[in-house]
């Protein structure tokens, strides 16, 4: 009524998905990069185990866990966390290269270490447009203990939030 209320801008819901306990999805909409082409040999090297890396677009990210689980670790500066998947494989996110030096400026987190975690349900937003004028915002994913399963991610490609990422 005479546009005292505007239009509201609707906003997307993230929620969980409806994958297995052995499923590992894209954390969010973006680029699935080469590992050997990220500027981190702690990552590009695989030190810690079976590694991809992500990209995103935009001013901002919504990362979403990439698996059922229990949120095993989450650091207090949101830029990195751990997720034991039900099936006891263990996986590490972590947020930008270099970015705990940001000391939580520009990450917010929307979990509690210890918290129960479907596929898809966000975990930490991540402000891109600020961070990137300090860090390279490449977001790793990696397999720090497979737990006896034979875990290989997927080749370079567009992917979208819920897409499997492994062979």
């Amino acid at each position: 009524m005479f546009g005292l209320f505007g239009k509201k801008e609707k906003k997307e819901e993230l929620t969980a998905l409806e994958v297995s306990d052995e499923s590992i999805v894209a954390m969010a909409d973006g680029e699935l990069l080469d590992i050997a082409k990220v500027k981190d040999p702690m990552f590009a090297e695989k030190m810690m185990g079976e590694t991809t890396a992500f990209a995103y677009e935009g001013d901002s990210v919504t990362v979403c866990a990439p698996a059922n689980g229990r949120l095993s670790v989450l650091f207090p500066t949101g830029h990195a966390f751990g997720i034991t998947m039900n099936n006891g494989v263990e996986l590490l996110v972590h947020i930008g290269i270099d970015t705990v030096n940001s000391r939580g400026d520009g990450f917010k987190t929307l979990k509690k270490q210890g918290d129960a975690v479907k596929a898809g349900e966000p975990v930490v937003t991540v402000d891109l447009k600020k961070l990137r004028k300090s860090y390279d915002m490449s977001t790793m994913l990696v397999v720090t203990d497979q737990a006896d399963h034979a875990i290989a991610f997927k080749d370079p490609c567009t992917v979208k939030r819920g897409d499997s990422v492994i062979k």
